[in-house]
């Protein structure tokens, strides 16, 4: 079987082995590719892992030979699915991969804006401390997380898990699903979306993008939050009407916001959050834990070999 990777470096910069892959065919692993390269890397491939690398309608059109694609994501809005099931294309995704280091990052988002940790390291290595006149100071308040409300949108695993660790830590857990959810931990309670944002010192968004949700968190339901919330999102960029979301912190509406995702990645340097008051935004690192990037190679791998044993997993439907 002829195997092609097109996006690989962010899976694998050179921390990982891609011989699990190259034990199942004729692999070839590219770091990058760009749209004009596609067809020619693909063209006579049987099986493609991608990424980011979008394989269309018209594109499917021209592989003949392709009887697989391998997502090595959890979404998979990078392939028309229904277009590759009319094909007979099997599409798999990588679901759960990565559910304790998103929890994790939205917690490290969460104490940064609390602690500021590395601030105040930062102001020690200035000489700061040495020349206080106080055995103490500090540069920005502290606050303690018990007692405060969480507030998270989306409660399927991540959701859990965030919720799990803030329980930990003393807080209230308030949650939002477009279903009703029957097996809650105890403590913690779903209300509407409105009352969630409305009741939350943080909120935290671990929903997926749908057509339903796209930018959802806009102006009208910024203005519901409380002037100390923080609104935190390591799910999808697209969930945020970023233009509202810039004109809330620069006018001090909300607190502060706590960013893995945005909208464009990489973003433009237009992009208005980038210069927001009180906007912290990492570069979409929730997953990429070496142990989750692990996990999502073993299940790439996992999951081609169950498609050539004929027993495919992890398979999406249109």
């Amino acid at each position: 079987m002829k195997i092609v990777v097109l996006d690989g470096y962010a899976l694998n910069p050179g921390d990982l082995s891609w011989e699990g892959l190259k034990s199942l065919g004729d692999c070839q692993i590219f770091d990058r590719t760009k749209p004009e390269e596609v067809f020619s890397r693909i063209s006579d491939v049987e099986a493609v892992i991608t990424n980011k690398v979008i394989i269309d309608k018209h594109l499917l059109s021209q592989l003949p030979a392709l009887e697989y694609i391998g997502v090595t994501a959890t979404g998979y809005n990078v392939v028309d699915v229904l277009a590759a099931t009319e094909r007979n294309v099997v599409v798999t995704n990588i679901p759960a991969y990565s559910t304790d280091s998103v929890a994790q990052l939205v917690f490290s988002h969460i104490l940064n804006v609390t602690n500021r940790v590395e601030l105040h390291a930062n102001s020690v290595k200035a000489g700061n401390w040495t020349k206080n006149p106080d055995f103490a100071y500090w540069k920005t308040p502290q606050t303690e997380l018990a007692g405060k409300t969480l507030g998270i949108i989306g409660f399927g695993r991540i959701g859990r898990k965030v919720a799990e660790i803030a329980q930990a830590l003393g807080m209230k857990v308030v949650f939002q699903n477009r279903s009703v959810k029957n097996d809650i931990p105890e403590g913690i309670i779903q209300k509407s979306l409105s009352e969630v944002f409305a009741e939350s010192d943080f909120v935290s968004l671990n929903c997926p993008l749908t057509a339903e949700n796209s930018a959802f968190v806009n102006k009208k339901l910024i203005e519901t939050m409380k002037p100390t919330a923080v609104l935190i999102n390591t799910g999808r960029g697209a969930l945020i009407n970023e233009t509202d979301l810039a004109e809330a912190l620069n006018s001090g509406r909300i607190a502060a916001a706590c960013l893995d995702v945005l909208s464009t990645e990489p973003p433009l340097q237009q992009n208005p959050l980038i210069s927001a008051k009180n906007c912290f935004i990492t570069p979409h690192i929730a997953w990429a834990t070496i142990e989750a990037r692990q996990r999502l190679m073993n299940i790439t791998v996992e999951n081609l070999k169950n498609y050539l044993s004929g027993n495919p997993k992890n398979v999406v439907q249109a």
